[in-house]
């Protein structure tokens, strides 16, 4: 069995096929990709997708209260990674990375977990760091920042933390342009579960508000430096994000293509928050760009994103419908040459 995650590159006929699997605390994620070398018939792209996979497992559902991932939420994860597995191998990829975040790194089980995926899968996860996590974000959507803006605010809210990242200005590859980053051990699952998910009150989106940015402000006051200038924005890569400017575009179904890139105004983030935070769960649960998997969620990564724009004002926000997994597929193709950049 070919034991993917293990660092080998894989021979291979057909041009190279690169994976990235993102395991999160509530998504489990893979893309399979193809390097693209025509860059001037395809703008600034530089692969191909040629498969994909996301399902909601909640991997980290009661960690908060446990310490512990529970079987359940084990076997869900597993079937969910043996579908990745055999995707893998249907495209014959040839080299891949997987990871797994937050929840593997907090719960008490995480490393029993990570061998049995290898026992029963072949995958081999790599448990990375908070620091690492948020490098990878910067690296997948970096390009979508403004260019003539001196700075830009990215961030990532996950279902166990959340990732913050000072960019500085220019067109460079993103670990040249990050000053400062941090990681909150703050998440949409890790909230919900904390302050409700289903029945959110104002007082209590309030608190979740609050919370977010207490535990900023040693980030704050390490950007406090950091130049400005009226281009300044922030970069939002998440479901969060991806849901919001669903709903304010009033998809009748989530498209990536209208999504990536969008640019929203701080007054549209206001009216679209002020609609989700009026909607009963049902309604959440009914909306096409949410749905009943994460209706009891939306409305802390609310919070999180309230707590940022407070921390860090802002006449606009950019959306990012990529991330982790498309700055894994970047870091491997570079170091295979597989493209230019």
């Amino acid at each position: 069995m070919q034991r993917y995650g293990d660092g080998k590159t894989y021979a291979s006929r057909a041009p190279a096929t690169y994976a990235a699997l993102d395991l999160g605390t509530n998504n489990c994620r893979l893309l399979v990709a193809r390097p693209i070398r025509d860059r001037e018939c395809l703008g600034d792209e530089n692969f191909r997708i040629v498969d994909a996979f996301s399902r909601i497992v909640r991997l980290g559902e009661g960690l908060s209260q446990t310490g512990r991932l529970s079987e359940e939420a084990i076997r869900r994860t597993i079937d969910a990674l043996l579908i990745c597995r055999d995707k893998m191998m249907a495209r014959s990829v040839t080299r891949a990375r997987l990871i797994a975040t937050e929840a593997c790194r907090a719960a008490e089980n995480g490393l029993e977990f990570v061998e049995r995926v290898r026992e029963q899968t072949g995958l081999k996860l790599e448990v990375i760091s908070r620091e690492t996590e948020a490098h990878l974000a910067a690296a997948g959507c970096a390009s979508l920042a403004d260019a003539a803006a001196k700075a830009v605010v990215l961030f990532d809210i996950g279902g166990g933390s959340s990732e913050i990242v000072w960019l500085g200005g220019g067109v460079g590859q993103s670990s040249e342009r990050i000053r400062h980053w941090t990681s909150l051990q703050l998440g949409v699952v890790t909230l919900a579960e904390r302050f409700g998910g289903a029945e959110v009150s104002f007082a209590q989106f309030d608190a979740m508000t609050d919370l977010v940015v207490s535990e900023l402000q040693h980030f704050i006051d390490s950007a406090s430096r950091e130049e400005r200038c009226h281009r300044f924005h922030l970069l939002g890569t998440s479901g969060t994000v991806t849901t919001l400017a669903g709903v304010h575009l009033n998809l009748p179904r989530y498209d990536r293509r209208r999504v990536d890139g969008l640019w929203m105004s701080h007054i549209e983030i206001d009216a679209v928050m002020n609609r989700l935070r009026r909607m009963s769960f049902a309604e959440r649960s009914q909306n096409s760009c949410i749905g009943p998997d994460r209706a009891d969620l939306v409305l802390a990564g609310c919070a999180i994103l309230q707590g940022i724009r407070r921390s860090f004002p802002s006449e606009r926000i950019r959306i990012a419908d990529r991330g982790l997994r498309e700055g894994m597929l970047l870091e491997l193709m570079r170091a295979d040459h597989s493209f230019t950049v």
